[in-house]
């Protein structure tokens, strides 16, 4: 029998739940099973096995959505019985998902209509909001394992990133391109049968003049990205590629002007649009690759969108978090996020700076202590009093530091890097051309240097780096190495040293080992443990509580004593244990090492140490990442150096106690001296060394949930794979130079027919779009034989 949990697919390590003959791994997916068979659902699991999502065993409290004021602002319409309300749910990853989604309305009656949007991973659901709260909604779907986020980036309610523009460009090249070939039609019959009809030679003036007038738009409107690129470029005394695109667009547009004027021809202004058009059309594709994934994420992803306000009374009041002022008093509940700098004024703190600092342990806080926004609370409730504004705190100020902010131009590039020399050399030779042609036959060397510039027109050069790195993205995205864009990967080509973080990393971000120390426990002493365990919120408890192998029995304890920062206490059968630190139980603490000490009726027995638990394959991973340069950088501090020096024996170096600053002061350091870094980070912590990066690679585990700004978004578990990506990268650019060469060569030997006067401007014309198919073919074909080789299946 299969030990994976039959709703969500995961493991069942930890706790096995046995339920109608299937296999569950918490009672969470269990309930969602019964849930589903109860109404007639069964079919969710048909239409994709283990398509589960376990539910959240931290669900949040959702009792603010019902307050008025924060019900408006995060539901889409109210009137009468009926609300309409958009979640975004990240989870959402397959066929089932929708189809659950959408069937919510047979498992709860108060639920009218959802319907899912699967590229934003929304569902709007319409509800009758007399009968189910809002909250309840929000409830009922983390208990579904389909968890809505909400926050302030999301109640800020930005539209998808829809490029609008691009969009109306593509769409006034595409109406210009159909209804050009539809007026150039009789003109081109005419040519291929050798005669023209009577009522076309009567109105070809009128056809060709509007040809002119659906090219005009194209051109000044829909093609004005290459111009503003080619100016750009210009200014920067840099000639990119799009300098020769725009040379060869106002030469087709130029000269299919004066064959009209001069009623020497049709001109080219059907092939005009349709070049504009296909190019559009893949700018449009590469865009929209990655829309549903955000590589540059602020604060305000991750902050509530509301908080509870806490009165001198004790009266608690759900208020929106921009009304937050200085010196109010807010509760912060289990895994919630501190959303400002505040002083601690009751409650026992166990604070995860994770995001700030990047050290993974807990820091203990008292009544008094101050307390950065950022952290998140693990344990018991607090009370907090704000002592600055959210916009003031550090969190936020870390985000808006100038230095935490990328600023690229584009303009190095290995296309432009080209299309520079390629410019200088085409002008060149039409220079030289029309000299000579002018002292010979001045109508024919109009002719000349119009096939010159249109038969060099470098849009095969232009589409060939798109085309390639487009179909490397592609690749990279399935194998869950998620690109921003094709400048990324060429990017990452050139990186020659690689910045770890540790924490999250290299290391798994919910996961540690325990090593035990001392007297052998007996069983009996282990059962009493882990009940005593059950009574704390602290992390390390809940992590000693799953390591303890034995039976999860539960035996009532009496006079639990907790003392922060200390431990806790309690007679559990007539035992008395006391777990804590060392000088709780009468011991010394060893340096550097995170433990949990036991003593039993005054007796020590012994401590569980805890460690970072390191990603399989690592040593591997670096055994071939012999031609990098490697450094790690941790906020921890230095107690597993040692250990990590096995893993990593190539690191140049090895820094401990990093803050974030001091993170992106390093990356810059490397760069003064002339290096290409790519930085690999998971936290908050993280955000300013990514952006000072060339690279800057996201580390998540569900790469849907918050991340940094970054270039590329990885998933955790592809960790040690990330030399076939790198080497991936580096035959991308190998391939951009192959197709190059094809492009160069066609260019070669048009150039050479057209300069000694056996090429037309419309044969030209013809030949361009073929050299383009032929650097399309290509560069699918190559990077299908190189994704063979690295993953083992066909793209």
């Amino acid at each position: 029998m299969s030990d994976n949990c039959f709703h969500c697919g995961q493991p069942a390590e930890k706790e096995r739940i046995s339920f109608d003959s299937r296999i569950f791994c918490c009672n969470g997916c269990k309930s969602v099973y019964e849930i589903l068979n109860l109404n007639n659902l069964g079919t969710f699991y048909e239409l994709n096995q283990n398509s589960g999502v376990r539910p959240d065993e931290n669900s949040l409290e959702y009792g603010y959505l019902d307050t008025p004021e924060i019900f408006d602002n995060v539901t889409d319409f109210s009137e009468g019985e009926t609300t309409l309300v958009s979640f975004k749910i990240p989870v959402i990853h397959c066929s089932s998902c929708i189809w659950l989604l959408e069937s919510l309305h047979t498992l709860k009656p108060e639920i009218r209509y959802s319907q899912v949007n699967f590229t934003r991973k929304t569902v709007q659901i319409s509800f009758n909001h007399h009968q189910l709260k809002l909250s309840e909604l929000a409830t009922f779907l983390t208990n579904l394992g389909y968890k809505p986020v909400i926050n302030l980036e999301t109640a800020d309610r930005k539209e998808d990133h829809w490029d609008k523009s691009l969009l109306v460009k593509l769409a006034i090249a595409g109406f210009a391109f159909g209804n050009g070939m539809f007026f150039s039609y009789p003109e081109y019959a005419g040519e291929i049968l050798g005669s023209s009809d009577f009522w076309f030679d009567k109105y070809k003036h009128l056809f060709r003049f509007i040809l002119f007038l659906l090219s005009t738009p194209v051109v000044f409107y829909s093609a004005s990205d290459y111009f503003k690129s080619a100016v750009f470029g210009l200014r920067n005394k840099v000639i990119n590629i799009d300098v020769p695109i725009v040379l060869g667009i106002l030469v087709l547009y130029g000269r299919s002007i004066y064959e009209v004027l001069t009623d020497y021809g049709p001109g080219y202004f059907d092939t005009l649009c349709g070049l504009l058009f296909f190019m559009l059309l893949g700018k449009f594709f590469q865009k929209r690759t990655y829309s549903a994934l955000s590589y540059d994420r602020d604060y305000k992803s991750f902050y509530p969108i509301a908080v509870t306000r806490v009165d001198f009374n004790g009266k608690q009041e759900n208020i929106l978090l921009s009304e937050l002022k200085i010196g109010d008093r807010i509760m912060v509940r289990n895994q919630e996020i501190i959303p400002v700098d505040s002083i601690l004024i009751s409650g026992s703190g166990n604070i995860d700076n994770s995001f700030i600092t990047g050290e993974s342990a807990t820091v203990t806080k008292h009544p008094g202590d101050k307390i950065f926004a950022g952290g998140k609370q693990i344990g018991s409730v607090l009370e907090v009093e704000a002592i600055k504004n959210v916009d003031q705190s550090y969190l936020t100020q870390l985000w808006n530091k100038e230095a935490f902010k990328k600023h690229e131009t584009g303009l190095d590039t290995l296309t432009n890097t080209i299309s520079k020399y390629f410019t200088i050399i085409i002008l060149g030779i039409t220079l030289l051309a029309g000299i000579y042609w002018i002292r010979i036959d001045e109508e024919k060397m109009w002719q000349v240097v119009s096939a010159i510039l249109i038969v060099a027109c470098p849009c095969a050069l232009a589409l060939s780096a798109p085309f390639t790195f487009g179909h490397i993205m592609r690749i990279l995205g399935r194998n869950k190495f998620y690109v921003k864009d094709t400048l990324t990967i060429e990017k990452l080509a050139k990186v020659g040293t690689l910045v770890f973080d540790k924490t999250g990393t290299i290391t798994q971000s919910k996961k540690s080992s325990v090593s035990y120390t001392g007297q052998e426990i007996p069983e009996a002493d282990l059962l009493n443990l882990k009940s005593l365990l059950k009574n704390s919120n602290h992390p390390l408890s809940k992590s000693l509580y799953q390591y303890l192998d034995v039976e999860d029995s539960y035996f009532e304890t009496e006079g639990f004593q907790d003392i922060p920062s200390k431990g806790y206490s309690a007679t559990v059968r007539g035992q008395q244990y006391k777990i804590g630190s060392a000088s709780f139980n009468g011991q010394q603490s060893q340096d550097l090492e995170t433990a949990v000490y036991i003593s039993k009726n005054d007796e020590y027995l012994g401590r569980f140490i805890f460690k970072n638990e390191y990603r399989a394959n690592l040593q591997g991973l670096f055994g071939k990442l012999t031609n990098y340069n490697i450094h790690v950088l941790s906020g921890d501090n230095s107690s597993e150096e040692a250990h990590l020096r096995t893993i990593i024996p190539t690191a140049q170096e090895m820094s401990f106690n990093q803050d974030p600053e001091s993170k992106l002061n390093f990356i810059r350091e490397l760069q003064d001296k002339g290096q290409k870094v790519a930085m690999l980070g998971d936290g908050l912590n993280d955000a300013g060394a990514l952006k000072q990066s060339n690279v800057g690679i996201a580390v998540a585990d569900d790469t849907h949930s918050f991340t940094p700004s970054s270039d590329v978004i990885m998933n955790g578990e592809k960790v040690a794979e990330l030399d076939k990506y790198l080497l991936l990268t580096k035959d991308a650019v190998t391939i951009v130079k192959f197709t190059f060469a094809i492009s160069l060569t066609y260019n070669v030997v048009g150039l050479t027919i057209a300069v000694m006067g056996y090429m037309s401007p419309l044969v030209a014309a013809i030949l361009m779009p073929i050299s383009s198919i032929s650097v399309v073919a290509f560069t699918s074909a190559t990077t299908w034989i190189r994704s063979m080789k690295y993953f083992g299946r066909p793209i």
